[in-house]
């Protein structure tokens, strides 16, 4: 453990601010450009008289893609992408009571310290490539949602002039472009590759399953490391059960983390909805969460993680979507 350096890396558009061990032990903290100049320094920084580094940032979006990307392929260098809740809940069992730049290192480094250290693994570009034109997708369909209330809203007021309602009706057609390009894009992608072929089509065997949600699933699930279980995709979905109680005078519902990936819970959203109405095993599923007493709100959560188990079966064994596996009605059970 002598020769091991910890690193914190706190994330901004501009900079990097990093805390690493110093040599006697306490955090010597300095900042990096957020460019690929400033990568290679940082490198540079921490590797220096062949020392082993284990370095932590918070997995906070775009901005930390590209020093995460390039910090994982270099040697001797280790790197862990923490969960943001975790990191903030660890800094607050720390009393760490203000919130700057600086602070946040200080505690990414004492959280790779103390805490479990988990290895990052690199996804394969053309997953990323995937998952940044789902990403894109997700992003304008959400605008064109917008854009049509606001074309409703304005079909009904005579308070809005023509000349508003021209300019959201160009918007949606530029949209509606937009997201035509990116799903040809997005195909020719998982044409490209054998394995998101498979598994693109293995989505959409599944009733309630159309090719944007695929897309969206398939983006998000081909980021996860193969050696992951099905306990750990919930997990990482944010849709296992959350228990608070205490004693005998605290008991709260049961509900779910969400310290996940939310996209992947929106993407699993509107199947689970389609399938508990028209895919038989999945409605016989929600029906009997229904009469045991569970809400329906309650009762369509239990279906996306149904779901979500049903597509890690289906790409660990290769099979196309098989109702009776995921739920056997009453008489199938007889049968």
């Amino acid at each position: 453990m002598d020769n091991l350096v910890f690193c914190g890396i706190e994330v901004s558009a501009q900079e990097l601010v990093v805390a690493w061990t110093g040599k006697k032990g306490q955090a010597v903290m300095q900042r990096f450009a957020n460019s690929a100049a400033g990568h290679r320094a940082l490198s540079a920084a921490l590797t220096r008289g062949g020392k082993r580094v284990r370095a932590c940032l918070e997995a906070t979006g775009l901005y930390g893609w590209d020093v995460a990307l390039f910090l994982s392929t270099q040697a001797g260098l280790e790197l862990m992408v923490a969960n943001p809740r975790a990191a903030r809940h660890f800094a607050l069992a720390r009393m760490q009571r203000s919130k700057n730049d600086r602070l946040d290192a200080l505690g990414l480094w004492e959280f790779a310290k103390r805490m479990e250290f988990t290895a990052w693994r690199r996804p394969a570009e053309h997953c990323l490539t995937l998952w940044a034109l789902a990403r894109r997708l997700q992003a304008l369909t959400q605008q064109r949602v917008a854009e049509k209330n606001r074309q409703h809203a304005a079909g009904v007021s005579q308070a809005i002039p023509a000349a508003v309602r021209r300019s959201v009706a160009r918007t949606l057609r530029f949209l509606e472009r937009e997201m035509q390009q990116l799903r040809e894009q997005a195909r020719r992608c998982i044409a490209g590759d054998a394995r998101l072929q498979q598994r693109y089509a293995q989505l959409c065997s599944v009733p309630g399953i159309g090719e944007n949600s695929a897309m969206q699933i398939l983006a998000e699930v081909a980021l996860l490391p193969e050696d992951r279980d099905v306990r750990q995709w919930v997990a990482y979905a944010g849709l296992d059960p959350r228990e608070y109680s205490s004693g005998t005078s605290v008991h709260k519902h049961t509900r779910i983390s969400k310290v996940g990936n939310r996209h992947l819970r929106r993407a699993l959203y509107m199947p689970a909805l389609v399938a508990s109405r028209r895919e038989p095993h999945l409605r016989g599923f929600y029906e009997h969460l229904l009469a045991r007493g569970k809400k329906k709100r309650q009762a369509l959560v239990a279906v996306e993680r149904k779901m979500l188990h049903a597509i890690f079966g289906m790409f660990r064994t290769n099979q196309p979507y098989h109702g009776a596996l995921v739920y056997q009605l009453p008489a199938e059970k007889v049968a």
